[in-house]
């Protein structure tokens, strides 16, 4: 009897994995997927000065929600938070499918983004809470894995749906995942009912929203809809400056705050915090434009370039699951300082890629690329976490995923304006003494950050990758 109640527990705990790794699936991959179906849905619903909010508004919404919902969740139950995150998830695909304008999809977009922020960071927590110590690697790799995977997949999917369905499916094609998801954790995930319930900290969940929001709109808008020096973003700025600076008193002196700066005096989630921030960003990196460099030298549609990123979500995801399974053999440092040296080999070898370098070589630097990334998803999850009572699960993981889309988020902005800026001053030298005005502000619009020499190059009539 005891060991057939063993194996129906164990089957259980498949169902609520399997319900949990969809979650996190369809959330990872909203925040990306909507990047190649932007033009379709612009030349459909108009707002072509407007669509930048459609991406912003789910990460703006995402990040603010991740540190509530994850303290929420050590307060009042996981599954709760976990059922109603993905509930206001898939209610927001529905209602984006039905959009008829770029105002009501960014509204729409926001809903979707509250929901997402949940899902993430209360998978960890509740990983962390249902399975040993032994486990939690192979779990956390398998997790980090397919994160890593459905970023990078987002685009490719976005693409293909957009190109033979219709950009609304796009969203449409979460809700069957998402009620899959819904029913299993709701079935099969029993968790105890033992939590200790807690005062609220409301203003400081006020204040993390707002210095959110202002800080990701200024981000998200500088440089593109308005100027760096314009008004409406320095006053972005500062109003984040001040709601943090609330922020941070408030949660000083809040018996139980949304995020606890006293966890950050255990040295291994500070570490792991800090590293989270930086090591996202060039994985954003060399997802946003190393398919623009396969396109425009090797040419090709836009599916086919998405198709290169493949070797990539291949070196993240064997790394993110062998990471997992070495963290509890090795320690986590040592895992990471590999890790670690191996990104660093990958982007030098990046540096060297030119218009004469072959298809296969590009490959290969992106595999090594996306193996010395990937065992971050699942190493620094676990360490994040490692050392914290069960009742801190939830904001510890919560804190990581936070800190984790911020670097991310302003590393590639950061990027972006280096490669504008560097960009337009070749553009300058190459057409130095030609009335080409009109055609500099076309070409150095920040989203089309092509390298010049690409022009030039001797593969540019290949109309599709061989």
């Amino acid at each position: 009897m005891e060991n057939k109640g063993n194996l129906k527990k164990k089957q259980s705990l498949g169902w609520v994995v399997a319900g949990l790794l969809l979650g996190i699936f369809i959330s990872a991959m909203d925040q990306t997927i909507v990047s190649t179906a932007m033009g379709t849905i612009v030349a459909d619903l108009g707002g072509l000065d407007q669509f930048v909010w459609v991406t912003s508004a789910y990460l703006v919404a995402e990040m603010a929600g991740m540190p509530i919902f994850g303290k929420l969740s050590d307060m009042y139950g996981r599954k709760r938070f976990f059922i109603f995150g993905l509930s206001a998830f898939l209610l927001g695909s529905i209602l984006c499918g039905t959009a008829t304008s770029i105002t009501q999809l960014s509204i729409y977009r926001a809903i979707q983004g509250i929901g997402g922020g949940s899902l993430m960071p209360i998978a960890f927590a509740i990983v962390f809470d249902v399975y040993p110590m032994e486990k939690r690697g192979k779990m956390s790799g398998m997790f980090g894995g397919v994160f890593g995977l459905s970023s990078v997949f987002g685009p490719l999917l976005g693409a293909y749906i957009t190109d033979h369905l219709s950009w609304h499916w796009v969203f449409y094609i979460n809700v069957p995942l998402g009620i899959i998801a819904l029913f299993l954790i709701s079935a099969f995930y029993h968790e105890s009912k033992q939590h200790k319930k807690q005062s609220i900290d409301w203003f400081g969940a006020a204040t993390l929203v707002l210095s959110t929001v202002s800080l990701m709109f200024a981000i998200e808008l500088g440089g593109n809809k308005y100027a760096w020096s314009s008004a409406v973003i320095i006053g972005l700025f500062v109003s984040f400056a001040i709601f943090f600076i609330l922020f941070f008193v408030a949660e000083v002196k809040a018996a139980e705050p949304i995020i606890s700066f006293s966890m950050f005096k255990n040295r291994l989630f500070a570490s792991s915090n800090l590293v989270g921030m930086v090591y996202g960003v060039p994985f954003m990196i060399a997802v946003v434009f190393i398919p623009i460099y396969i396109q425009g030298v090797f040419g090709g549609t836009a599916v086919n370039a998405g198709l290169m990123l493949l070797p990539m979500m291949l070196g993240v995801t064997v790394a993110s699951m062998t990471g997992g399974f070495l963290a509890q053999k090795i320690s986590y440092r040592s895992i990471m300082l590999i890790h670690s040296m191996i990104l660093i080999l990958g982007l030098l070898l990046s540096t060297t890629i030119s218009v004469h370098t072959s298809f296969n070589l590009v490959l290969l630097y992106m595999v090594i690329i996306g193996y010395g990334v990937g065992a971050s998803f699942s190493v620094l999850g676990m360490a994040a976490i490692h050392g914290f009572k069960q009742s801190q699960y939830g904001a510890a993981s919560s804190t990581m995923a936070f800190l984790r889309e911020l670097g991310m988020t302003v590393g590639i902005t950061i990027y972006g304006a280096i490669q504008s800026h560097l960009f337009k001053n070749q553009l300058n030298d190459i057409f130095a003494g030609l009335q080409t005005n009109g055609l500099m502000d076309h070409l150095t619009n920040p989203r089309a950050m092509l390298a010049p020499e690409l022009r030039k190059n001797k593969y540019q009539n290949r109309s599709s990758i061989s």
